[in-house]
Formats: structure tokens, sequence, C-alpha cells
């Protein structure tokens, strides 16, 4: 990437709004739930990262997403570059899961394969970041 890698900082708090108006501007209204900042907070999907460039104001996010079924979801990583726009930059590998609701157990095989699932999109997000 031509932007400065040590530029960018781990932002763990509210989520970005401009990822779902700029998801929506590109793939039109209501195809973003997942990134829908009016949904409180706490009912945002589970697991997510964020990370801002501080000298750009780039951003990238790891996301769960899904279409129809809310249930059978898969991580994303997008990237809002400082001019505008966004790209969808898919993880390799399979990152998909099933979200079953009230699960919390950590040693149940489908929390498992989510966690899993989250740690290869976000170390696909910060080779993207740092140009690895």
């Amino acid at each position: 990437m031509a932007e400065n890698p040590s530029a960018w900082r781990r932002y763990d708090y509210t989520f970005f709004p401009v990822f779902h108006e700029r998801f929506e501007q590109r793939f039109g209204e209501g195809t973003a739930p997942f990134l829908d900042p009016a949904v409180y907070d706490a009912d945002q999907p589970r697991p997510r990262a964020q990370w801002i460039n501080v000298d750009t104001g780039a951003a990238v996010a790891v996301v769960p997403v899904w279409e129809d079924d809310q249930s059978e979801r898969s991580f994303a990583v997008f990237y809002l570059p400082p001019y505008g726009g966004i790209w969808v930059l898919r993880p390799p590998g399979l990152t998909g899961y099933t979200e079953i609701a009230g699960k919390t157990v950590t040693d149940d095989p489908a929390i498992s394969l989510r966690n899993d699932s989250f740690h290869k999109a976000v170390e696909h997000a910060e080779k993207f970041i740092h140009g690895q």
C-alpha cells in the first residue's frame, strides 16, 4: 500500500458510520444491515475490528456479514480509501460460520469456528494494512 503503515491505529470503540454510508452508496440502500449505525452498539454483530490511518483518514474493518439468512455468516474486510468509496477485501480461505443465538461457551465447535474465521480475517486485514 502507498500509505504509511505506521500511521495505522487499532480503534476498538464505536463503529464508524461511514462504512455503512459508503457500502450503501455503492451497493444500494438496505444492503448492509451488519454495518447499520442505527443499531445500538451492543446489538451490532460481533466480533469485529477496525483500524484508522491517522495521517489519511482511511479505515479498515473486519465485520461479520450475511445475505438472506442472518445465521449463515462470514467475515468480510472493508477498506475505506481516504478519497471516498469502499473496497471489499475477501480474506483467503474459508471464513464462513453459523451464528447460533445465545451461544457463549468458548469450547463449543461453532464458537471455535467463528473465532478461527475472525482471526483469519483480522490477519488478512493486517497484511493489507502493513503491505505484507
